[in-house]
């Protein structure tokens, strides 16, 4: 077979973002006390599975979906915690918030990764290796998380490389160099290679995708039956699957949770409008409308509330979508008092395609005409230098560091 790069007729460019060890680095962000040491995070009790391990703890063997008690003896001394679902949702929400200010083509494949197709975002983000760079400053700065992302012109490759220098690694696989790259892997790194797999291949002195790859197809087809065609055009470096969106998005939102509670409600209302900001962004980014806005707080004991609003027509305007949010957030205060404030969201929700809006009588076409071209500037704006490059007044209002 000949050697050399790898053909390919349409080149896409794909992302694979995997955050690192997820659950258990959560917990080293949120307990400074665990970082650096071994942490399992699962069940306790005699049946109790490692769901994550950090890789102070996988040094010692000890790896998820292992029953607790063979990974507490492997490693005495790591420290178990139980798993906390609704902080790692949270978090994994304002990650793939992240990742759809890169592309609306995201294919989640649990709550820690994806795969992005961000062919269509090279033109205005850069290339491939940029989007990356940009979206791990992003998640590492928002969230304190770190993620290895590999990029590549295919899913397969991509998720290949993400893997290739974990923790908080970045690798590209270029069309040049897929064969310096896969030809040394062991069969197994080929998903669907399993043991009984790799057993069969190693009977005819197949050990690695080089081997695999120099084979004629019948032959992989011969060993592997159906499967063998779809391992060994893997082994060329050949994956043709799209990135598939899961379903369309039902909601858009941003949320902050604050280190310590924020005890001024001119704060609390200046990160609640920044978001109102970047949830208007989004919805424009994808051509999408909303009919209704929700404003979450949630109060230093951990209790949240909720309080939402049907607007008169969908929009995607900034100016209405914040008017809105600050119309329910001083509501709240006016009938309940305030109280200092843990969490600040907000959600828009009831998505169209297109706005179907009437210009009202006392809102004329220019005027929002006018306002369509200033979000449009400030899309631009943002799209190039940063989403904090530029903010409506009431929204620069920063909360201190505490």
């Amino acid at each position: 077979m000949q050697s050399g790069p790898i053909p390919f007729t349409a080149v896409r460019t794909i992302l694979h973002v995997d955050l690192d060890a997820f659950f258990a680095s959560v917990e080293q962000l949120d307990d400074p006390s665990l970082r650096g040491r071994p942490v399992l995070v699962g069940g306790t009790g005699p049946r109790g599975v490692v769901a994550a391990a950090s890789y102070e703890a996988r040094v010692f063997g000890c790896h998820s979906a292992m029953p607790t008690a063979v990974a507490r003896r492997l490693c005495p001394h790591a420290v178990v915690v139980k798993p906390r679902g609704d902080r790692y949702s949270e978090l994994s929400r304002r990650v793939f918030e992240i990742m759809e200010s890169a592309t609306p083509l995201i294919q989640p494949l649990s709550i820690d990764e994806a795969f992005l197709d961000v062919s269509g975002s090279v033109r205005l983000l850069g290339e491939g290796r940029a989007i990356a760079v940009k979206l791990r400053q992003q998640i590492k700065a928002e969230t304190g998380l770190t993620a290895s992302v590999g990029v590549a012109t295919n899913k397969f490759l991509a998720k290949l490389a993400s893997d290739l220098e974990k923790p908080d690694g970045l690798v590209v696989i270029e069309p040049e160099r897929v064969r310096e790259v896969l030809d040394p892997l062991p069969v197994s790194r080929i998903p669907g290679v399993g043991p009984a797999a790799e057993k069969r291949l190693h009977a005819i002195g197949v050990r690695t995708i080089g081997d695999l790859a120099k084979l004629p197809e019948t032959v992989a087809s011969s060993r592997l039956g159906s499967f063998g065609s779809h391992v060994w055009r893997l082994a060329q470096g050949e994956d043709d699957r799209p990135v598939t969106p899961d379903r369309e998005a039902k909601s858009i939102g941003h949320e902050r949770t604050f280190g310590a509670d924020l005890e001024d409600p001119e704060e609390v209302r200046a990160v609640m409008l920044r978001e109102a900001e970047d949830v208007a962004r989004r919805l424009r980014r994808h051509g999408l409308h909303a009919k209704s806005v929700t404003v979450k707080i949630r109060f230093g004991d951990f209790k949240t509330i909720t309080r939402a609003a049907t607007l008169e027509e969908p929009t995607e305007s900034t100016r209405e979508l914040s008017a809105a949010a600050v119309e329910l957030f001083d509501a709240w205060i006016g009938k309940e008092g305030f109280r200092p404030v843990r969490l600040i969201g907000v959600t828009a929700s009831h998505l169209s395609k297109g706005s179907g809006a009437q210009p009202g009588l006392f809102d004329p076409p220019e005027a929002r005409d006018k306002r369509a071209a200033l979000d449009k500037a400030a899309d631009a704006i943002a799209e190039r230098f940063g989403k904090d490059a530029i903010r409506s007044a009431r929204a620069l209002r920063r909360p201190q560091d505490r």
